[in-house]
Formats: C-alpha cells, structure tokens, sequence
C-alpha cells in the first residue's frame, strides 16, 4: 500500500493536467515556460496526494497503518535510502506471526492469546509496546526514537532521521525473526504430535483386531 507509486489513475490525471496545459499553450501559438510546466506539475502532485490521502480514509482495511501514515503521507512517499523490509512491514500492517492475525485472519491459532506473556490478545501493537519478553529489546529502540510507541509516533520518528529508521528495523528483524522461529516450533510439535495421534490409533485397531 505505501511502498510504490500511488494509484496510478491518480498518476494519470496528473500527467493528462500537464498535457492539456502544453497543448492548450502551443494551440495559443504560445510556448509552454518550464516554469509553467513545473508549475502546473506540482499543482497537479498536491492534489494526488490530498485525494489519496481522502481515498486511503474510507478504505475498510489497514486502518491502522492507514490512520498513522495519513497526516504524514507525502513525507513518507518521499522519503529516501529508507527501504521497507518484510519485518517491518508486519510490525506496521499487523500481518505477521501474531496470535491475533494467526487467529482471526490466518486461521492457524486456536485463540488470539500472546504465547509469550498470556495477554488476551497478542497483536503487532501489543509486540511493538507491551510484551514483557521484549522489554530489552524495547529499551534500546525508545533510547533512539522516544518513549512513544504509538504508531503515529514511531512513523513521524521513523521520517524524522535515519538511526530512527534502522532502530526500528532492527527492532522489527530480531523480535520477529524470533516469534517466527517459535511458531515453526509449535506448528512442528502439532505436526509431530497429529502422527503420533494417528499411528496409536492405527495400533489400538490393529489389537482390537487381534481380540475378535
């Protein structure tokens, strides 16, 4: 959602803007300025990013990230040498290996429960600023970006300078690398215990054979 261009029928309006202003110009007799063109261009921009901005509000999923990215849209469309990893992205978008989105959405948990700390519900936002097991973790990235974990926050952080961004991205890398290592884990041992599951039920109708 936020790491490409934008819509690209909102692309295309602004590239039809600045085509009907040069030939409007030259079918006056006129040669379009640089300036002009320019001009109309970054009218043009502006006005991309407000509709998006407007489109991304009514959108009914990504509410979160959406909500947290929206004031600062544009500033992170443009921002440079800060690339989006694929851990960061389930910090940011919520889809990843948490017991709410494993639950609700990936239908591969039984409940939304946190196996980590027992909280009700273990959510990116739950990883990112509650979850006791990565207290320490935590501490290094709020000594570089604040206190604030709020989504909101962290983005404008993130935006603001570069250390924010890489201490985000660690922090992303090493929690989630690890929470998909423990899922690995348990879906294993659910593996390892189905086929024991079948294979004593095979001997216990095998020995109930033998007794007829």
């Amino acid at each position: 959602m936020f790491n490409g261009d934008p819509p690209w029928e909102l692309v295309a309006e602004v590239l039809a803007e600045t085509y009907s202003y040069v030939s409007g110009r030259r079918a006056l007799g006129e040669n379009p300025t640089l300036d002009g063109i320019l001009r109309v261009r970054r009218i043009g921009q502006e006005a991309l990013m407000r509709r998006w901005g407007e489109d991304l509000a009514v959108q009914p999923y990504g509410t979160r990230v959406t909500a947290a990215i929206r004031p600062v849209l544009e500033r992170w469309m443009r921002r440079k040498r800060k690339p989006l990893t694929f851990r960061l992205t389930q910090i940011l978008t919520g889809h990843g290996c948490f017991g709410d989105y494993l639950c609700r959405t990936a239908q591969r948990e039984p409940t939304t429960e946190c196996h980590d700390c027992g909280a009700a519900v273990d959510s990116a936002q739950h990883t990112l600023e509650v979850c006791p097991r990565w207290a320490v973790l935590r501490q290094g990235l709020t000594s570089v970006i604040g206190e604030d974990l709020s989504l909101p926050s962290v983005i404008t952080a993130m935006l603001g300078d570069d250390e924010s961004w890489k201490a985000m991205v660690s922090f992303c890398e090493t929690v989630m690398s690890q929470k998909e290592a423990d899922e690995r884990m348990r879906e294993e041992a659910a593996d390892v215990a189905s086929i024991r599951g079948r294979r004593m039920g095979v001997r216990r109708r095998r020995y109930l054979m033998r007794l007829l």
